[in-house]
């Protein structure tokens, strides 16, 4: 963090297993951010999370135990890695959990604006500007990282991607409880006085988080798991040798539920709901549609039949003076804004653009 903390005062063993875990660490994350960067193919959740792991092997150092006192210049860049890493952390749950997502401009104004700060702590001799800068900035830090769990657990029921939804948990939830258990014992326990074992305690933790995932993203298929850009229209992916194939049959209910009965027109329409009028276990499903018709997410799945119903009522002439509204609330969809959002992403016009040239109308 912003303050680097006083030499630990223990016994030597203490100090040895402290020093060999954070060399662990470090050597693990770094492992993390080159696999990541190699089998991602320049993905945004790929590059965002090197830049987490290269971030969180910058918290280590900064969190080490050292001379009290304001920080040497020469570790600005460090401090300022690890300080912004609260931001990298969000941005990456964004990138890996919606497939949508593309990083903006103003992103990386965010960090900036969060990782420029330990430059106040090298640079200013004012005692109480580091305090206050200290508080805000950690406060800001656990922000980040409920806003991270937030993104963690939307859309958690409607992930088709089941390694995806297994590393939801285990990444998201133990990097941000790490976070939250250490900014609060920062902000509670003065750095002069926090004990040896916690340091201990901090960086085993770090280490074990850091080993796990090393080992679940090298095991794991990233194709699957990072997020890709959404097709225009999705295409059946071939299974692995050792995935279990698709069903035929259930693909072809499926086939007659939605474009025979429309079932995508129900309210409330979700995966657990349409799992239980076919009979299935819910991981079944989710399997047929990833793999069957290669959907990543299941309100993708469903709003890509209502799109093409609301496509269809809106060329028709004979239905040329029903309301936008109520073509939108036909088709499924709740309310007029998420389906003009979807509509504009998935033809590049609004629904009364698409309209007005489908039916040839030039007026208003």
């Amino acid at each position: 963090m912003l303050s680097t903390l006083p030499t630990m005062n223990g016994p030597g063993t203490l100090v040895i297993l402290d020093t060999a875990l954070r060399g662990a660490a470090i050597a693990l994350l770094l492992l993390v951010a080159v696999a990541t960067l190699r089998r991602g193919r320049g993905r945004p959740a790929a590059w965002l999370g090197a830049v987490l792991a290269i971030g969180a092997a910058s918290y280590v150092i900064c969190s080490s135990p050292g001379p009290h006192g304001p920080p040497p210049l020469w570790i600005a860049p460090v401090l300022m890695l690890c300080t912004g890493n609260a931001v990298v952390f969000w941005l990456f749950a964004r990138a890996l959990f919606d497939d949508g997502f593309k990083p903006k401009p103003w992103h990386a104004l965010v960090w900036l604006g969060l990782a420029v700060w330990p430059l106040i702590h090298i640079l200013s001799p004012a005692y109480t500007l580091h305090w206050l800068v200290a508080i805000g900035v950690r406060v800001t830090v656990i922000l980040f990282a409920l806003l991270a769990l937030v993104q963690t657990v939307r859309g958690w029921g409607s992930d088709l991607v089941e390694g995806r939804r297994r590393l939801r948990l285990f990444i998201m939830i133990a990097v941000a409880l790490h976070i939250a258990v250490t900014v609060t014992v920062e902000l509670t326990v003065p750095p002069h006085d926090v004990p040896v074992g916690l340091h201990v305690l901090n960086v085993a933790a770090l280490t074990a988080i850091a080993a796990i995932i090393a080992v679940l993203l090298l095991q794991a298929d990233l194709d699957q798991i990072l997020a890709v850009p959404v097709p225009a229209a999705p295409v059946p992916s071939p299974a692995a040798p050792e995935e279990e194939p698709a069903d035929p049959g259930l693909l072809a209910t499926l086939e007659r539920l939605m474009n025979v009965d429309r079932l995508y027109r129900q309210e409330g329409l979700t995966i657990g709901v349409l799992a239980g009028k076919l009979g299935l276990p819910e991981y079944r499903l989710r399997r047929a549609i990833n793999r069957g018709l290669g959907y990543r997410n299941f309100n993708e799945y469903l709003n890509r039949h209502r799109l093409a119903d609301a496509k269809q009522a809106l060329a028709d002439p004979a239905q040329a003076e029903v309301p936008i509204l109520t073509i939108a609330l036909d088709s499924g969809f709740q309310s007029l804004g998420p389906f003009n959002r979807a509509f504009k992403a998935d033809t590049g016009a609004t629904p009364t653009e698409f309209r007005r040239t489908a039916t040839g109308r030039n007026g208003p």
